[in-house]
Parts: structure tokens; C-alpha cells; sequence
């Protein structure tokens, strides 16, 4: 695989990290934030190609099976939250799960970069790098992540609260997509 092949699946596998930076940087967007989910999504991106090349066959077949499910569950709880919060009267509405921290954040990454692990086991089946792909296939998550977090900034300045829902509606239509294709 060459270098604009390898950009090229880079840049789709991104597309899940994006769709989350927008949703998560309008309402999360400080520098530290903007930064650990780049950081994380960039480094999970990274690790599982290697994780699918490392477990070989039928460890990844196993957990690709099931792994979507978990992920879209965690995807639906925090963009129903999100949702919900951004609908609510202004006195019931909290300062809600800072999805860049803790497990929220572990799960997100997770969620993003499941596709990572079927890659991981193709490539390796193929006689590819696989550490040369994940490298790129890392640095290009965190840079989407990190684009879509500034323009989910500059939206939130135009859209306000609402721009809770829209990330929300986003974390949802990625659950959904996680499980019915």
C-alpha cells in the first residue's frame, strides 16, 4: 500500500473521530480538552491496527463481533445526555460529564477506533506495515479530531445551546451506524 492509499483509509477511519470532535468541542472546546480527546483519538487510532494485527483471526473476529454493540451503547448514553441537557430548562440543566475525561474519554476513543482493529487484522493477512499505517492512521485522527473541534467552537458561538443537541443527534447516528452496518 502506498503512502496516498494508506492517507486515503487514514482519512476514513478519521471520519468517526471528526463526527465526535464536532459533537463533543462545541460545549467542550478548552485547549485541555481539545487536546486530550486529539491526543486519545490519535493514540487509540494508532494502537488498534496493532491490537487486530497482534490477536490474529479469531481473537479479533470475536471482538469486532461484539465491540460495536458496547461502543454504541456508551455512544447513545452520552449523546443522549448531551441532547437531553440542551433541551432542559436553563435551571435543570447541569454542567453535565465532561466526555474528555475519565471513562467517558476511554470509551469515546474506544468507540472511534473500532474499525481500526479490522484493519489492523486485513493488513496484517496481506503482508503489509502494519506500524507504518497506524502511525499515519494515528496522527490523522488526532489532526481531524483536533479541526473539528475548532470549527465545532466557531458553531457553538452561532448555535449556543443548541449546539448541545446537534453533538448529541451526532453521538447517536454514530451508534446507530456502529451496529446497523
Amino acid at each position: 500500500m502506498n503512502l496516498l492509499e494508506t492517507l486515503a483509509l487514514a482519512v476514513a477511519l478519521g471520519c468517526d473521530a471528526f463526527a465526535v470532535g464536532l459533537a463533543v468541542g462545541g460545549r467542550f472546546g478548552g485547549p485541555r480538552q481539545i487536546f486530550r480527546l486529539s491526543f486519545h483519538f490519535g493514540l487509540f487510532q494508532f494502537l488498534m491496527p496493532l491490537i487486530g494485527w497482534g490477536l490474529g483471526a479469531g481473537l479479533a473476529t470475536v471482538a469486532a463481533r461484539w465491540a460495536p454493540w458496547i461502543a454504541a451503547a456508551v455512544l447513545v448514553f452520552i449523546g443522549g445526555k448531551m441532547a437531553w441537557e440542551a433541551l432542559a430548562a436553563p435551571e435543570e440543566r447541569t454542567h453535565g460529564l465532561d466526555p474528555t475525561k475519565g471513562w467517558s474519554l476511554i470509551a469515546l476513543s474506544l468507540a472511534t477506533s473500532i474499525d481500526a482493529l479490522g484493519v489492523g487484522l486485513s493488513l496484517g493477512m496481506v503482508g503489509q506495515n502494519v506500524l507504518g499505517a497506524a502511525v499515519i492512521i494515528g496522527i490523522v485522527a488526532a489532526g481531524m479530531t483536533l479541526i473539528a473541534m475548532k470549527l465545532a467552537g466557531l458553531m457553538s458561538a452561532r448555535l449556543g445551546q443548541r449546539m448541545g443537541l446537534v453533538g448529541g443527534v451526532i453521538l447517536i447516528a454514530i451508534a446507530v451506524k456502529l451496529v446497523a452496518f
